[in-house]
C-alpha cells in the first residue's frame, strides 16, 4: 500500500475512535488551536507533554491546561495561569468550546481587549485575567453571561465605565482594583457578592449601598468617590435657580393660593354632606338593625395603647351573639365563652384583602381569631363548611377551636402558635439556625401528606384549602409544621385566581375548570412552597415570578444555581435537592391536567425523605 494512502485511512480511522469516545469534534480542536496560537504567539511549548495540536485530543491527551468532564469528555476548564503568554485574547475561538466554565489566565503579558464575543460562552462561571496587560473598555456583553460566578480582572488597564451586571443573579465576585475604569459604580446585589474591590481606579460619585458587606478599602484610591464607608461626604445636591422674574413668581403664587382655597371649601362640603347623611342614618336605624352590626362594624375597635380590643353592649345582645357561636370539642374550649373572647384585648397580628388576623388572650389561654372578608356565604353553608372540615382531624392540620357565623360577619377561631409561621423562618435570622435540610424536606413531607388527606376527604365538599402559602404553614412546639385556615376561602374565587395567577392558562380553560382544578391550584401553590423551601426566597403575589425565574434557570441546564446558598453550604446531597425541585416543577405545572394531584405528590416527596434518612443512618 503507498505510504500517503496508509496515512489518510489511519488518520480517518484516528478521527472516528475520537468520536466515539465523545471527545471534542474537529471544528472545536481546530478552533482551540487557533486560540493557543493568538494568545501565545505561536510561541507555545515544545515539550512532549503539551498538546494543543490537531494530532491529539484535548481530553484523552491531556492538554496543558485543561481538565474535561468526566461522562461528556468536552472542555470544561481551562487554566494557563503564569505561562508567559504574550498574544491576545481571540474569545470567538475559545467560545467553541461550548461546555467551558472556567476560564483562568491569570499572571501573563496578554494584551489588546476583553472581545465582545466572550458573552458566546454561556456556560462560564469563572473568568479570571488578573495581572495582565489588557485595555480599553469591558465588554457590554458580559451581561449576558448569566451563569457568571467570579469575575477577576485587576492589576490591568482597563478603562471606561463598569458595565450593568444587575442581570447576572448568582455574582458573587468581582475584582477590578487597580485598573483605569471611571464613572459611577453601577447597581450591584451586594447582599450577594462574597468578594468585591475598585479600588485604585478613576472612579466617581457616591458610593452605593453595600449593606454593610465591604470597608472602605474595596472602594479606595478613587478621588472622585465619597459616601459610606469612605471617610468623604458626598455634597449635597445644588439648589434649583431662582427664577429669573421676581412678577411671575407673585403671579404663581396667588394662583396657588386660589387653588389652596377652593381645594379647603371643596372639603368643607364633603365634611357637611357626609355628617348630615351620617345623622339621617342614625335616625332611621332601628335598635335591632343596631344590633346586627355589633361585629361587623364594632367587633375592632382602637384602644390608647395602639391595641385592639372586641366590643359588646348590653346583654340581650351577648346572648344573639353567642347563638351564632359554635364552640367545637377541643380541650382549649372547655371553658371559653364568646362574650370573654369579645372583651379580651385583641393584638392585630396579620391583614390582607381577604380579612385581618388578631392574637387574644382568654383567661391565661392565647388564641387567634381569624376575621373574613368578602366572602359572600349563607350563614348556615359557612356552618355546615366549618363543622365538615373539622370532622377531618389530621395532626399536621391546625384544627378549629371555634367560628362565629352571621350574615355580616365570621369569624374563626384556632390554637395560637408561638413557634410562628414557615415563611418568618425561612425568611428571617431565625433561617440559618433552625432550618437545614433535613427540616425543611420533614416539613415538605407532612404538609403533602396533611394536604393529600384532607383533598381525599373533602373532594366530594368540594373544599380545597384555596389559600396555601408559607404564612399558612405554622409550626407548632415541637417544630411541626401545621396547616392552617384551611377552607376558608370561597371556591369561585379559587377560579379567579387561576385565571390572575396561572398567566399561562388560556381564557377558554379558566372558563371551563372543574371541581377537580380548584384542588389543582393547591397542588400549584403547594410547589410554589416546594421553590420557597429550595431556594430561600421570597413568594411574591402567586409565585409566578419564582417559578419563572426558576424554569428559566433550569432551562439554561444551571440548576444549582437555583438552591439557597445556605443548603450548599452545608454539604446537603444536590441529587435529592434536584429531585425534590423536579416535584416542584410538576406541580406548577401551566396545564393544571398536567399537574399531579396531592396523594402522588406525598409518595414522591416521602420516598426522597427515607432515601435522605437512609444516608444519615449509613454514615452516623
Amino acid at each position: 500500500m503507498i505510504p500517503s494512502t496508509r496515512w489518510v485511512i489511519m488518520s480517518v480511522i484516528f478521527q472516528m475512535l475520537l468520536v466515539l469516545a465523545g471527545s471534542e469534534s474537529l471544528e472545536v480542536r481546530q478552533a482551540l488551536v487557533k486560540f493557543m496560537n493568538k494568545i501565545s504567539l505561536g510561541n507555545i511549548s515544545k515539550e512532549v507533554n503539551f498538546g494543543w495540536d490537531l494530532s491529539s485530543d484535548p481530553c484523552t491527551n491531556k492538554w496543558e491546561g485543561i481538565t474535561c468532564d468526566s461522562k461528556t469528555q468536552h472542555v470544561k476548564n481551562i487554566v494557563l495561569d503564569q505561562k508567559n503568554l504574550t498574544g491576545t485574547l481571540d474569545a470567538a475561538f475559545v467560545c467553541e468550546a461550548t461546555s467551558l466554565a472556567v476560564l483562568s489566565l491569570n499572571e501573563n503579558e496578554i494584551v489588546g481587549t476583553l472581545p465582545q464575543e466572550i458573552s458566546n460562552c454561556r456556560r462560564l462561571t469563572h473568568l479570571y485575567l488578573r495581572g495582565n496587560k489588557l485595555s480599553s473598555n469591558l465588554p457590554s456583553s458580559i451581561s449576558r453571561l448569566s451563569n457568571l460566578k467570579r469575575f477577576v480582572i485587576s492589576d490591568n488597564a482597563f478603562s471606561g465605565q463598569i458595565p450593568d451586571m444587575s442581570r447576572i443573579s448568582g455574582l458573587i465576585t468581582f475584582l477590578a482594583e487597580r485598573n483605569q475604569l471611571t464613572g459611577q459604580i453601577p447597581e450591584f446585589d451586594f447582599s450577594n457578592l462574597v468578594g468585591f474591590n475598585v479600588s485604585y481606579n478613576n472612579l466617581t460619585g457616591p458610593v452605593p449601598d453595600v449593606k454593610g458587606h465591604f470597608s472602605s478599602s474595596s472602594f479606595s484610591g478613587n478621588p472622585g468617590l465619597c459616601g459610606v464607608p469612605l471617610p468623604s461626604i458626598c455634597p449635597p445636591s445644588p439648589l434649583p435657580p431662582p427664577h429669573p422674574v421676581a412678577k411671575k413668581r407673585k403671579v404663581s403664587y396667588f394662583i396657588y393660593l386660589g387653588y389652596a382655597i377652593l381645594g379647603l371649601i371643596i372639603i368643607l362640603l364633603l365634611v357637611w354632606k357626609l355628617f348630615k347623611c351620617i345623622r339621617k342614618k342614625k335616625s332611621n336605624s332601628s335598635p335591632m338593625d343596631q344590633n346586627k352590626t355589633i361585629i361587623s362594624s364594632s367587633v375592632v375597635t382602637k384602644t390608647p395603647k395602639n391595641r385592639s380590643e372586641y366590643s359588646i353592649t348590653s346583654s340581650p345582645e351577648n346572648s344573639m351573639l353567642s347563638a351564632s357561636f359554635e364552640i367545637l370539642s377541643s380541650p382549649l374550649a372547655n371553658k371559653l365563652r364568646f362574650e370573654d373572647m369579645l372583651r379580651a384585648p385583641a393584638e392585630l397580628i396579620g391583614k390582607g384583602k381577604h380579612g385581618s388576623v388578631y392574637k387574644v388572650n382568654v383567661d391565661g389561654v392565647t388564641l387567634v381569631v381569624k376575621r373574613i372578608s368578602g366572602w359572600n356565604i349563607s350563614k348556615d353553608d359557612f356552618k355546615k363548611r366549618m363543622q365538615r372540615i373539622h370532622r377531618m382531624k389530621h395532626p399536621h392540620v391546625l384544627p378549629l377551636v371555634a367560628f362565629y357565623s352571621s350574615k355580616q360577619e365570621k369569624l374563626t377561631v384556632y390554637k395560637y402558635q408561638q413557634n410562628g409561621s414557615l415563611f418568618k423562618h425561612l425568611h428571617s435570622s431565625q433561617g440559618s439556625k433552625v432550618f437545614e435540610w433535613a427540616s425543611r424536606l420533614a416539613i415538605a413531607a407532612s404538609v403533602a401528606e396533611a394536604l393529600a388527606f384532607m383533598h381525599e376527604g373533602l373532594q366530594n365538599d368540594d373544599i380545597p384549602h384555596g389559600n396555601m402559602k408559607s404564612t399558612n404553614i405554622l409550626l407548632n412546639d415541637d417544630m411541626e409544621a401545621c396547616i392552617g385556615e384551611y377552607g376558608l376561602m370561597p371556591n369561585n374565587h379559587d377560579q379567579s385566581f387561576v385565571a390572575q395567577s396561572d398567566h399561562s392558562i388560556r381564557e377558554d380553560d379558566s372558563v371551563a375548570i372543574t371541581t377537580r382544578n380548584t384542588f389543582k391550584m393547591d397542588v400549584y401553590s403547594f410547589g410554589v412552597i416546594l421553590l420557597e423551601l429550595l431556594t430561600g426566597k421570597p413568594v411574591q403575589a402567586s409565585g409566578y415570578e419564582l417559578s419563572r425565574w426558576i424554569n428559566s434557570v433550569v432551562r439554561a441546564e444551571w440548576t444549582g444555581e437555583v438552591f439557597d446558598k445556605s443548603l450548599i453550604t452545608d454539604g446537603t446531597n444536590e441529587e435529592r435537592m434536584i429531585n425534590l425541585l423536579h416535584v416542584a416543577l410538576k406541580c406548577i405545572d401551566t396545564s393544571p391536567d398536567a399537574r399531579p394531584n396531592m396523594k402522588e405528590v406525598a409518595f414522591i416527596i416521602n420516598s426522597i425523605k427515607e432515601d435522605e434518612e437512609k444516608s444519615v443512618s449509613a454514615f452516623s
